[in-house]
């Protein structure tokens, strides 16, 4: 599968798909400087052309808490592929939870593609004739 990419500017890190795993790391295209309690949009200098019939899924690395207290707004982003256009700059929402300061070019989040939910009709029903599992957290 083949997607078109614009990088706003040369130095922006090149997107790269990794050996190990199915995600792909996005870098921030500038700093963020946040003290505890702020958020922002903060931008990762790519505009990307997803394949027709599927989105992608964004979500923060999983050191990006741990070494930066930054917690994504909304927990995760969803792009779908009508966001392609020049000007369509892929962004990221952050919380501080503590005052932090993160360089550009750091990798700050990560993404994959997933196909669109396939049109779904419901039907209400009396009863699912199911075994309920005896509520929420009961796997075990």
């Amino acid at each position: 599968m083949e997607i078109k990419i614009k990088y706003e500017h040369d130095d922006v890190p090149r997107l790269n798909k990794i050996v190990q795993g199915d995600w792909i790391d996005l870098t921030l295209d500038e700093d963020i400087q946040l003290d505890k309690g702020q958020s922002g949009l903060f931008s990762l200098g790519v505009c990307i052309q997803l394949p027709k019939g599927y989105e992608a899924i964004l979500a923060p690395r999983s050191s990006t808490f741990k070494r930066y207290h930054l917690l994504q707004t909304n927990s995760i982003g969803v792009i779908d592929n009508s966001y392609c256009g020049n000007n369509d700059i892929w962004k990221v929402s952050f919380y501080a939870t503590e005052t932090t300061f993160v360089p550009r070019g750091t990798r700050i989040c990560q993404f994959r593609i997933i196909k669109n939910q396939p049109e779904i009709n419901f039907i209400e029903v009396s009863s699912l004739n199911n075994q309920d599992r005896n509520g929420f957290g009961s796997t075990g």
